[in-house]
């Protein structure tokens, strides 16, 4: 399946639908020095899901990578729930987990 495409960015999915999706987003900073990257690790299964069973599978999913050495930097909310949490990987890198 080719990457889906929008205004700001770019998805790559896995062709059967198994594997993770990884998103790329325009950012208004400028590069600096090396080059940035900014994954989302999409767990919550989309924003048509029921919030309350996405909130869950985020926090499953936090809860994981903290284990593993991330470190939680913010959590947002969207209509008073759960929509996605920043992380930080041991070297400071930010994704976020949806």
């Amino acid at each position: 399946m080719p990457p889906a495409e929008w205004d700001d960015g770019a998805v790559i999915c896995d062709p059967t639908g198994v594997g993770p999706q990884i998103s790329m987003l325009k950012v208004p900073e400028a590069k600096i020095a090396k080059n940035r990257i900014h994954l989302d690790v999409k767990i919550g299964l989309g924003r048509d899901q029921p919030a309350e069973r996405r909130g869950a599978r985020v926090e499953a999913k936090v809860e994981q990578l903290i284990q593993l050495g991330a470190k939680e930097l913010s959590k947002h909310f969207m209509h008073g729930h759960l929509d996605h949490v920043v992380l930080a990987d041991p070297e400071g890198n930010e994704f976020c987990v949806v």
